[in-house]
């Protein structure tokens, strides 16, 4: 070997060396690979769903009863926490006490009404008498005066009479509706007092209602339904005891008179069929109301990324994954409303979404697994 060569093996060694360091760095500066994705275009379509309440059943009648006598229980003349008519005979009081007290009420009354007969002779005949100028005008004035007297005593009578009779009627205490009533308070032989006492509750049952509060803003939206005449299977409001639905449709009543100006919601009333007696005064529960929404974009939910509370979808844009915040609406089964954010058309990653971030290159592929494809650039 010449040593005139040497150099210019050194120069190619120096150029392949080059070269290879050169095909390292190349390497070293490209990106994470492509993920693979399935997208889908956004449309708009109607959307039926139903928002929720927090509903406590309330009874459309409810009353406490209250003895308006005092004695002793003599007589219960139900089941408790059965059906009751009205008119139907609950309780009993002791009748003693008011029976002896109308048997004094009507003598009196015929002690005052045969005062007033005799009155009523004393001053007819003291009037023939001052017709003949045979008697003391003084005398015919007394007569006439006692007779009014005597008017009187017995139209006090007759009021006492009423009242005792009242009394007696009070010693059998009736249901003033029909409904269900519950526990007995009292039992046999127990002493009640007027007004003080109570004896028992008792409440309507089939209709009942259900209460719920909203805010103010839906004011509108329950008048159109309370003006609305719903048909006979409208199910625009359902009502549901964790998760479990109750078999009848309701119909709104009544919307409260005014919002409360502290929290700016009002009271509504729904009322709902019970013939089976399921639902129970004090029952909570969640009222559902069927709302309709026209041209709303729904989109898979799965498509759907929260980061920090805030919720995000990542659109195709060319090769690349972009990030755009959306508002989120109602759920619809596995999809879900976007209230602000899509519109139609756009075109949104719906799978492979857990290993996207800003930017990240993307193979198009189909829903179902069917083979990418790089995007067109």
């Amino acid at each position: 070997m010449s040593f005139k060569n040497i150099p210019s093996y050194a120069s190619v060694a120096l150029l392949l060396a080059t070269f290879a360091c050169g095909n390292k760095n190349q390497q070293g500066m490209q990106g994470p690979p492509p993920v693979n994705v399935a997208v889908q275009t956004v449309s708009t379509g109607d959307a039926a769903y139903y928002d929720e309440y927090p509903a406590i059943v309330r009874a459309l009648q409810e009353v406490e009863l209250r003895p308006q006598v005092s004695g002793y229980i003599t007589g219960i003349h139900f089941m408790e926490g059965q059906q009751v008519k009205k008119g139907q005979k609950l309780y009993s009081i002791d009748q003693q006490q008011s029976e002896a007290n109308y048997s004094q009420a009507l003598a009196n009354l015929s002690v005052q009404e045969a005062n007033l007969e005799k009155a009523k002779r004393d001053v007819d005949r003291y009037r023939e008498l001052d017709k003949q100028d045979a008697i003391a005008k003084q005398q015919v004035d007394y007569a006439e005066a006692t007779y009014e007297a005597a008017q009187k005593q017995v139209d006090a009578a007759k009021a006492a009479v009423r009242s005792v009779q009242t009394n007696v009627r009070y010693t059998s205490i009736t249901a003033p509706f029909d409904g269900t009533i519950g526990i007995s308070l009292v039992r046999l032989g127990a002493a009640v007092t007027p007004g003080q006492t109570i004896l028992n509750t008792i409440s309507s049952d089939n209709p009942i209602a259900v209460d719920i509060t909203v805010d103010q803003q839906e004011i509108y939206r329950f008048s159109e339904l309370l003006a609305r005449k719903a048909a006979k299977n409208d199910s625009t409001f359902r009502l549901s005891f964790k998760g479990e639905l109750y078999p009848y449709s309701g119909k709104i009543s009544i919307i409260d008179r005014a919002v409360d100006p502290q929290t700016g919601t009002i009271k509504m009333r729904i009322e709902f069929p019970n013939p089976d007696h399921i639902l129970r005064s004090g029952m909570s529960g969640t009222l559902l109301v069927q709302t309709t929404t026209s041209k709303a974009v729904i989109i898979p939910y799965k498509a759907v990324n929260e980061q920090l509370g805030e919720f995000y979808v990542y659109m195709a844009d060319s090769a690349k994954a972009t990030q755009v915040k959306v508002k989120l609406g109602k759920q619809v089964g596995r999809n879900i409303i976007i209230r602000d954010g899509l519109k139609e058309g756009d075109v949104i990653i719906t799978e492979g979404i857990q290993s996207l971030r800003e930017g990240t290159p993307i193979n198009i592929g189909q829903p179902g697994g069917n083979a990418p494809q790089a995007a067109k650039k």
